[in-house]
């Protein structure tokens, strides 16, 4: 399977992330141990789903020019985007959004991340969409558009100037909640890495029961995304853990990018919060 495949923009290549995601020792997300299901969006081989009608998941990201987002918090915001859009009741059944999500993951995982600021920003959110707000991050996203269909006011917006800084270095990460960790050899601007973070959740969801999903929705989606030192990385992308491949069309060569870790701590948070 591909990843980061070549959209019908050039430019929007830079930061589209369709995810080539499996697990190291075989198990797909949402599935049990054993060979890849037949029916995962994230077969590597070449399947029925290439031939499928391609959709992506847009994501904007607010950057003002004077008040940029931290970079840990905007890619932890656009991961809990992600899974914010894959819980709403309006993604589910027959909701006015569940076809959408149904044709987007029946055919290559595909997320693009856009920006926008001042009237940019205003009308994007105008349009159909959750916007998430982290400690200092806005991301909007949107339900899946065809892969040549995007919305007028998202398709102007730019996917170049996402590159962001942590004031602070990012403290560590919390052990009680799944931790999405990026690779320590790859140098991806922050509109890839929110894309990979946001196939890392999604893949963590895929791996949770009805009743864990509800206790991490509940629970306010906490996850962290943190980059691996060299030696936790080998250890993590040899443990049979989640892993999201990229095939390296557009920043970088193929390779591993992201584990997720701690999705089983999920089923231990505190229940649904009470009003």
């Amino acid at each position: 399977m591909s990843s980061d495949q070549t959209t019908a923009s050039g430019a929007e290549s830079e930061t589209d992330a369709s995810a080539d995601t499996h697990t190291s020792a075989g198990v797909s997300a949402g599935a049990g141990a054993g060979d890849t299901p037949q029916d995962s969006p994230f077969r590597h081989e070449t399947t029925a789903r290439d031939e499928a009608p391609q959709f992506v998941l847009p994501l904007v990201v607010r950057i003002e020019r004077n008040e940029p987002p931290a970079r840990t918090d905007a890619l932890e915001t656009a991961a809990r985007a992600v899974l914010v859009i894959l819980s709403d009741e309006r993604s589910l059944g027959d909701g006015e959004w569940a076809q959408a999500v149904r044709d987007w993951q029946d055919a290559r995982i595909r997320k693009v991340v856009r920006r926008a600021r001042g009237a940019e920003w205003r009308r994007a959110e105008a349009l159909s969409g959750i916007t998430v707000t982290g400690k200092s991050a806005e991301v909007r996203v949107f339900p899946p558009v065809p892969l040549d269909g995007w919305p007028k006011d998202l398709a102007r917006l730019q996917v170049s100037g996402t590159d962001l800084d942590d004031p602070e270095p990012p403290v560590d990460a919390d052990p009680s909640v799944p931790v999405l960790w990026l690779s320590p050899y790859l140098d991806m601007t922050a509109g890839k890495e929110m894309a990979q973070s946001g196939h890392g959740a999604q893949l963590a969801w895929w791996e949770l029961s009805d009743e864990e999903r509800t206790a991490w929705r509940e629970a306010g989606f906490p996850l962290a995304v943190r980059t691996a030192d060299p030696d936790r990385w080998a250890q993590l992308t040899t443990s049979g853990l989640p892993l999201v491949r990229d095939a390296g069309f557009t920043e970088i060569a193929p390779g591993k990018t992201l584990v997720v870790e701690g999705h089983h701590r999920v089923g231990s948070l505190p229940g649904p919060r009470r009003q």
